[in-house]
């Protein structure tokens, strides 16, 4: 059994933040006019908020990246592993540049990715509870151009392999025994044609064996052997040819 699940999420990040708190910039030479604000997060509990500090004014959005994979080792960092299902979490570089100015766009950006690992523990979960108790294979978060998220986890319950071992051993004995059954008709069939050439051969020899051979039968009498034997002759052959030249009898 496998399932893949695709869901799509935007625009609701509107009004989860309260007005931003700005305190001042950071020393560090790469966060020159990076400054720091206070909001309130949403929590994966309905209606629990939290509040924390986020960053903006990143003048590249390769600096931005670096400081979100500070607090979110899992973004963008290829396959990583969470309740041991293999996982990622990609964000587009052209929704990065829109969060890195944007203290609203970057907050709905962290409030979600600090949210992954909970949903990452749910998703686990519910695998556990569907019939027959399938294994979670892996999850995918995408974050696309325009702050969509989609989420795909595909799930087994044979996470060993050895129902598809024992399905593609079934597979394999019912062909070999499809093959078998077809080679014993092609056999018989061959065998059915032989037989059938067999006696046909047999019946033409039967039949050229018996053909009528012609019978003649011719007579004559008379008082002169030589006369006698000549109309016996020519009645056999049909002809009206001298037959005696060459015919000496002797009285």
């Amino acid at each position: 059994m496998s399932m893949e699940i695709t869901n799509n999420y935007s625009h609701y990040a509107a009004d989860y933040t309260k007005p931003a708190k700005k305190s001042a910039s950071s020393n560090n030479s790469e966060e020159k006019g990076v400054t720091t604000s206070t909001v309130e997060l949403k929590t994966p509990k309905p209606g629990i908020t939290r509040t924390e500090q986020i960053k903006t004014g990143f003048s590249t959005a390769a600096a931005y990246s670096r400081y979100l994979q500070g607090r979110y080792s899992y973004m963008n960092t290829g396959t990583t592993s969470m309740e041991g299902i293999p996982m990622t979490v990609s964000v587009s570089g052209a929704f990065l540049k829109k969060c890195m100015n944007d203290p609203q766009k970057a907050a709905y950006l962290e409030e979600n990715l600090a949210a992954i690992p909970d949903c990452v523990n749910s998703l686990a979960n519910f695998t556990k509870r569907m019939p027959g108790s399938p294994v979670c294979t892996y999850a995918t978060y995408i974050i696309g151009d325009d702050g969509n998220i989609t989420c795909m986890s595909g799930c087994t319950n044979d996470p060993d392999g050895k129902i598809a071992r024992e399905n593609a051993l079934k597979k394999e004995k019912e062909q070999k025994a499809a093959e078998e059954k077809a080679a014993k008709k092609r056999a018989e069939k061959k065998e059915a044609e032989e037989k059938r050439a067999e006696k046909l051969a047999e019946k033409k020899a039967a039949e050229k064996s018996e053909e009528k051979t012609e019978e003649y039968t011719a007579n004559a009498t008379g008082t002169d052997i030589k006369t006698v034997t000549q109309s016996v002759i020519k009645t056999v052959l049909g002809t009206g040819t001298d037959l005696t030249a060459g015919f000496d009898a002797r009285a």
